[in-house]
């Protein structure tokens, strides 16, 4: 897949923005662990958000890498 330059500037701003999100989740989770009273519910659905966020960075990344067998 060949990608232009527009659309690889793109991508590499979509992807600072989901590692940013991942940042985001990371220290939403922390805190909330060290919460005495916190919602384990809340905590496992950020960890699954972060999780998918995490995927989707792989997912991008890998788009970034050129085709070599091309």
């Amino acid at each position: 897949m060949n990608i232009t330059l527009d659309e690889t500037q793109i991508l590499i701003q979509e992807l600072a923005e989901l590692k940013e999100d991942h940042r985001e989740l990371d220290i939403a989770i922390q805190k909330l662990a060290t919460q005495l009273n916190s919602n384990q519910l809340e905590i496992s659905r950020l960890k699954k958000q972060k999780l998918k966020l995490k995927d989707s960075i792989a997912r991008l990344e890998s788009s970034l890498i050129p085709d070599l067998s091309a």
